[in-house]
């Protein structure tokens, strides 16, 4: 990642249209990094700088929405020699962003053997083990002697990207094991492949959602692993890389989500674009405003007698909507490793209610002494703190089912979840308390 004074000094280069300065300073960059530079800055920057960069080489490393617009002005025959140049999922991954029609065009312009590769990995979802999967893989069967095999591979000018073992297959090409490249080079010749391979790495089906196979390298301390389709013959492999990937993209998924936000959302994407894209999470967010409100509002004669319920509202929907968010975290991040399920949601259910009441208590004792003393009366106190109670109660009720039910209703909960939870914890802290005032204040 390029550091600030270097990503100063080529937002400065590209402002003052220095090309050579500029050239210079790409070549230092790793395409990854020329990358980086070119989605932090501005769009008309962006474009100066994508001129003078090897486009083929920092296309790949480039996330959704950038790659989108910078290749608009490309030729389909530029497109296709830079999938060409790519890892077959990388290349995959930016062609399901591409309109239908440019897809055929780059699809048409590449050569045949990438072409096979490319329809087979299109055939499958995105955000599944198949999508993810290369199919440049090297492939060996069963009964080849290991002299077999090292003659084989030295017909290659170059191995594949990250080899670490080879894949073993039988006369109907179903995924049989692996043979490391380790036990490959320490081996008599004489051996037989399956003699030495390893079974111990499961095959992955090619159907299985990207979240699982990043689960399953993190349990299985995977560097690659074999994918197979539903008659278990291979397909291809799945590398460290492509997890990491997966991996990242979930993080900064759940992190923009909360917000309302896509994590391929552009920083530097045109003002009308980035105030569309928003504009329809904070008209969400107002009608949830609304309905808080407008609970507010059915108890305005109780807040004209007594100002100091307007001060204390906030107390009570904030403690809740802090331990609804609390119990929403851990329980999308059990889904998200594959932790929840029918069976254990009532015991996480019963326990999240334990610690709201255990909580409930306790800060209730605090708000309470406070109120009392703050507004010199008892009452007062012991409304909040009820009220303090039961809004944590409801989080917490909250916090586990909400995810399990819009999971169920095919929801995403990372988006969803968060503002359904402040809404609930909103309208419950605010009616609990104005309306425990309305009965107990009265006049």
């Amino acid at each position: 990642m390029p550091t600030n004074d270097s990503l100063n000094s080529l937002h400065d280069a590209v402002d003052k249209g220095l090309s050579t300065e500029i050239e210079q300073q790409v070549t230092e960059l790793h395409p990854s990094e020329i990358a980086d530079s070119l989605e932090s800055l501005p769009c008309k920057q962006r474009a100066e700088l994508w001129k003078l960069v090897d486009q083929e080489a920092v296309l790949p490393y480039l996330n959704d929405t950038v790659q989108l617009e910078l290749i608009q002005d490309m030729s389909a025959a530029t497109l296709a020699r830079a999938i060409e140049s790519m890892d077959t999922d990388d290349a995959v991954d930016m062609l399901q962003n591409l309109p239908d029609e440019v897809v055929e065009a780059c699809l048409q312009e590449v050569d045949l053997e990438h072409y096979r590769r490319l329809r087979q990995v299109l055939f499958y979802p995105e955000n599944s083990a198949g999508g993810l999967m290369n199919t440049d893989i090297l492939i060996v069967r069963t009964q080849m002697t290991i002299k077999m095999v090292l003659r084989y591979l030295r017909r290659f000018d170059k191995l594949p990207d990250r080899t670490d073992l080879l894949m073993v297959v039988d006369s109907n090409n179903h995924y049989s094991g692996v043979l490391f490249i380790t036990d490959l080079l320490t081996s008599s010749p004489k051996y037989l492949v399956e003699q030495i391979m390893s079974t111990n790495i499961e095959a992955i089906a090619a159907d299985l959602s990207d979240n699982k196979v990043a689960l399953l390298f993190e349990q299985r301390d995977l560097l690659s692993a074999p994918v197979v389709d539903k008659q278990g013959i291979l397909l291809g492999r799945i590398t460290i890389d492509d997890v990491v990937d997966v991996i990242r993209a979930e993080a900064d998924h759940h992190l923009m989500g909360r917000a309302g936000l896509d994590e391929e959302d552009d920083m530097f994407a045109p003002i009308l674009k980035t105030t569309r894209n928003r504009a329809i999470w904070l008209g969400v967010n107002l009608i949830t405003a609304f309905l808080a409100a407008y609970v507010i509002g059915l108890f305005e004669a109780t807040l004209e007698q007594m100002v100091a319920l307007a001060v204390l509202l906030p107390i009570v929907a904030s403690m809740g909507g802090i331990a609804g968010s609390q119990t929403l975290t851990i329980v999308i991040r059990g889904m998200a490793l594959n932790q929840i399920s029918n069976t254990n949601i009532p015991w996480l259910l019963k326990k999240e209610l334990a610690v709201a009441i255990l909580n409930g208590i306790i800060w209730a004792i605090v708000v309470a002494v406070i109120a009392i003393i703050w507004f010199n009366n008892v009452i007062l106190g012991l409304i909040i703190g009820t009220a303090l109670i039961i809004n944590l109660f409801v989080a917490a009720f909250a916090g586990v089912l909400i995810p399990v039910l819009l999971k169920r209703l095919s929801i995403d909960p990372a988006l969803a979840a968060s503002v359904t939870l402040t809404t609930i914890t909103d309208v419950i802290g605010f009616g609990t308390l104005l309306g425990l005032a309305t009965i107990l204040l009265k006049e």
